[in-house]
């Protein structure tokens, strides 16, 4: 399915407000507007990112390429940040000024299973069919939307390091928990100095920090810069806070109705899902696509693997694609 094609992979950058809240949304594909249903050019399937957290877009950026040369560029490839996880640009601010209040707590965890719902419906025509791809807190956003909006077309759901279950229970849940329930606000004032520091010093910082990678991808390098806005790291770290609150048991009855549709991947060493998660949805679910990580892939697979992961994905919907 992989394209040998060296032309540059057509990417498309838009800032919008969804729900509200500033949104940043990355296309792969000449594809910019499927929303008109009377087009006759509309592809007949969407891939479509909805990332963990931190929710940014960009962090997303070689995978959506890789994914896209991957299918031949014959599909578009989409990732919506999580509302209010982006920095917007000058002259856009983070929430829209407009007296309509769309969705109350946006930056939740409910809020963001609601904005990627209202994303899709005012940006993809219904008749469009869907492959998302999750990533950790994702999955069980993407879970959520399966079950609040069972009309939409989904062909597949890949969920990727799923964090759907007892994160306040995992290894990395136990440190993080006191942190981000009640010590977050501590963090505003150190990110708030940081935030006046020129950006070739805070790249150099990002890099200080990810230095025990052997190679990290330079995208996540620009993205990470957006972490030094006092904005940004508030919605990220309350959306956080909920999930340690909120994710507790798994829905394992939208599991079973959406079963054929889903592939599950857990890592061998991950802290957020350790493995004994794996052992018991694989128990529990044992005609599942139910897969454990053979290659030592780490929980944030964004910062090293893209394209390694983009390959993996690829090969396992050739089956449904070629029956499209």
């Amino acid at each position: 399915m992989r394209s040998g094609s060296e032309e540059p992979v057509p990417l498309h950058e838009e800032f919008i407000y969804c729900c509200g809240a500033a949104t940043h949304v990355l296309k792969c594909g000449p594809w910019k507007d499927l929303s008109k249903d009377e087009s006759k050019n509309l592809p007949r399937l969407l891939f479509m990112i909805i990332p963990g957290n931190p929710g940014l877009a960009g962090y997303y950026r070689t995978f959506i390429q890789a994914l896209y040369c991957g299918l031949n560029q014959q599909y578009p490839v989409w990732v919506v940040s999580h509302a209010g996880h982006c920095k917007p640009p000058s002259g856009m601010e983070m929430i829209e000024d407009t007296d309509i209040k769309e969705l109350e707590d946006v930056f939740g965890l409910n809020g963001q299973v609601e904005h990627k719902l209202n994303f899709l419906k005012k940006n993809v025509s219904k008749d469009i069919k869907l492959v998302l791809i999750a990533h950790s807190i994702g999955c069980y956003i993407t879970l959520e939307m399966m079950k609040r909006a069972s009309e939409l077309q989904v062909l597949r759901s890949v969920l990727l390091f799923p964090t759907i279950e007892r994160m306040a229970q995992s290894p990395q849940g136990k440190l993080m928990t006191p942190l981000l329930c009640k010590l977050r606000y501590a963090l505003y004032m150190p990110v708030y100095l940081l935030s006046f520091l020129p950006e070739g010093l805070k790249a150099s910082l990002v890099r200080f920090a990810l230095r025990g990678m052997k190679t990290c991808d330079e995208s996540s390098i620009t993205t990470s810069i957006n972490l030094f806005s006092v904005d940004c790291i508030a919605n990220i770290l309350y959306m956080a806070s909920q999930e340690m609150m909120k994710v507790v048991e798994r829905d394992s009855i939208t599991i079973k109705q959406n079963l054929k549709k889903l592939i599950f991947y857990y890592g061998t060493g991950d802290s957020w899902c350790p493995q004994h998660y794996y052992d018991e949805i694989k128990m529990d679910f044992p005609d599942g696509d139910i897969r454990l990580c053979e290659k030592g892939l780490r929980h944030a697979f964004v910062l090293d693997a893209s394209k390694e992961m983009a390959a993996m994905i690829t090969d396992w919907l050739q089956d449904d694609l070629t029956k499209l």
